[in-house]
């Protein structure tokens, strides 16, 4: 989302809260950003909707973290939710099992293509990643991937 965007203080309250479930009024948003929010917003359960694309208010909630779990628009009401992925981690020793399903779960925590993820193999079947890119629960059996990982402030992996 551009700095200055209409929806920008949405997503800066979202990203300050540390809660995984955040409930706003449509008065309470319209403080936020300092607007009115439109008659589509009132009337249209679809304004709500989760797009990645073409949607300045959806681009807002979910570079937060977050998705729209409910919106009641009678009560004008709407339920932010940061969602939540339970993976089951196999080991063998010290060694993580990976699957497809699980390199998929990462991949998508980490932000990343499937070409940007490749590009951190090393060539010897193994990838390099920082150690901030993995979440501390893998270390568990449980792998929670509670919000999206931004990799563009991320250390890079070291290479060799």
């Amino acid at each position: 989302m551009k700095e200055g965007s209409k929806y920008q203080p949405l997503l800066e309250y979202l990203r300050g809260s540390n809660q995984s479930e955040v409930n706003l009024t449509f008065s309470d948003i319209e403080a936020l950003i300092q607007e009115i929010l439109p008659d589509s917003a009132r009337t249209k359960r679809a304004w709500w909707s989760n797009r990645s694309k073409g949607a300045l208010q959806a681009s807002a909630w979910m570079e937060a973290g977050y998705r729209v779990e409910d919106v009641d628009l009678d009560g004008q009401r709407v339920k932010f939710r940061k969602p939540t992925i339970g993976l089951q981690v196999q080991r063998m020793g010290d060694t993580v099992l990976w699957n497809s399903e699980l390199i998929k779960a990462l991949r998508l925590y980490m932000g990343l293509t499937q070409t940007e993820l490749s590009s951190m193999n090393d060539c010897r079947g193994k990838l390099l990643l920082p150690s901030s890119s993995l979440p501390e629960e893998v270390n568990g059996t449980v792998l929670d991937l509670p919000q999206p990982y931004n990799h563009a402030t991320a250390t890079p992996p070291h290479q060799p």
